[in-house]
């Protein structure tokens, strides 16, 4: 499954390079010749009968039964699986791989905040060729509107990431705290907790890009406005002035553990209660039992705290998307991958090896919905997840550069974590380097 938000951030060189290529991308199709204007079912239909070697570059290890079951399907196909790195290694090498014309893959991995910088750059093949608009109302609005880029479609959602609370149940009713609805009454249990045991913190944060755009998507903000290479960046807009506000309040009363995400230490808290909760993406049950085994049966998830009292609004945190790089030796076959990955029998075999769901049919599928968690007491979390998943607000946009913006986050935002500067202060610098930066690889930011 995708977890986004725990890996180091890539710095200029990928965006650069990108830039630098990518306007000029070539549409060149299988052998070279342009590619035609539409494949039908019937040619994919061919291609798995003809059979042929796919390379797909992934570190999701759920796709490691997807593909072998793919081949057992379709035995003329061989899959030859690759983990490139996680994340933002991947892309690197993806993307050293695009430039030097070799070594490139059938399908890669893309999480959805680096997917539009891969798409404008005309790197990925866009997919409605191969008749994928007829798979609208398929996925969730928030997963298939991260993989278009206006009405072309840049990949196929494997797996999206709506958030809720996760909270240890056992902390909470040893110090008397309810289950927050709203971001103030978060703070409230912050403040309480911290003041009842000076070692245990509501969650621990030290400044994280995708947090803190996710924070601001469900509040209603809109700081990233894209259409091509014109682009938008406004971090006074109110969405992202209600996060600074509130989430800097905790800040200053030093209600956050700084202890880092996805280390020792980190698994340590959220296992002896030292960290009572996480507001993060569906992902994340199997990495709670898998990393914090000493807390089995203590933790529960409940709605994401809302900006208003009665609000139904949600984000998505972390997903990602499986995509055909534009110069693909076998792109008709690696439709065929992509579209039982996604969508048919792999889709089933990935949910029930822990992926979160992107498509519709899975969410609402009672066996989903019913499945309980021993980890969380026996409680039906995917109740919740799914719940949350039809509630993330529309209309959000990346950056087609946010590989390189979320690389500076931690020189900008980050620093009112450090008590140098407020969030605001931080928003308007990660605001002002982006800018600088879109502008220095031919954007027109405004």
């Amino acid at each position: 499954m995708s977890i986004t938000r725990r890996r180091a951030l890539l710095g200029a060189a990928l965006s650069i390079t990108l830039m630098a290529t990518g306007c000029s991308g070539s549409d060149d199709g299988d052998d070279g010749a342009a590619t035609p204007t539409t494949v039908t079912e019937a040619d994919i239909a061919a291609a798995l009968e003809a059979g042929g070697n796919l390379t797909v570059w992934a570190w999701d290890t759920t796709i490691t039964k997807v593909a072998a079951d793919f081949q057992t399907k379709y035995p003329k196909v061989k899959i030859n699986l690759t983990n490139a790195g996680t994340g933002n290694d991947q892309y690197t090498a993806l993307q050293n791989a695009i430039t030097a014309g070799t070594g490139i893959p059938d399908v890669a991995q893309i999480e959805y905040y680096a997917l539009p910088q891969f798409a404008l750059a005309k790197s990925v093949a866009d997919l409605n060729t191969y008749g994928a608009a007829s798979l609208d109302g398929t996925f969730t609005p928030g997963t298939w509107n991260a993989v278009h880029a206006g009405d072309k479609i840049y990949g196929f959602p494997i797996d999206s990431g709506p958030m809720a609370l996760f909270y240890n149940k056992e902390v909470f009713d040893k110090h008397g705290i309810a289950v927050p609805t709203t971001w103030e009454e978060y703070a409230a249990a912050a403040d309480k907790l911290h003041k009842a045991d000076p070692k245990a913190y509501i969650t621990s944060d030290s400044g994280d890009a995708g947090f803190t755009t996710s924070l601001i998507w469900q509040a209603g903000g809109k700081p990233y406005t894209v259409s091509g290479t014109e682009v938008g960046v406004d971090f006074a807009d109110p969405g992202s002035t209600k996060f600074a506000t509130q989430w800097q309040k905790l800040i200053d009363a030093k209600l956050l553990s700084p202890v880092v995400g996805w280390t020792d230490e980190w698994y340590k808290g959220l296992g002896d209660g030292t960290i009572a909760t996480l507001v993060t993406g569906a992902w994340m049950p199997s990495n709670l039992e898998k990393g914090a085994a000493a807390a089995n049966g203590k933790w529960r998830v409940a709605p994401m705290p809302q900006w208003e009292a009665g609000g139904k609004a949600t984000a998505e945190n972390g997903g990602s998307s499986l995509a055909i790089p534009e110069k693909s030796a076998n792109k008709t076959l690696a439709y065929a991958f992509l579209k039982y990955a996604a969508v048919d029998e792999g889709a089933q075999t990935r949910i029930d090896d822990g992926a979160f769901p992107a498509t519709t049919k899975h969410l609402a599928a009672p066996e989903f919905k019913n499945k309980e968690f021993p980890y969380f007491g026996g409680q039906k979390v995917n109740e919740v997840l799914a719940e949350s998943a039809g509630q993330v607000v529309t209309g959000w946009s990346y950056l087609p550069f946010q590989v390189y913006a979320n690389s500076i986050y931690g020189d900008t935002v980050g620093k009112a974590y450090l008590g140098q500067g407020t969030l605001t202060d931080g928003l308007k610098s990660w605001q002002d380097a982006s800018v600088k930066y879109g502008q220095e690889q031919g954007f027109t930011v405004k």
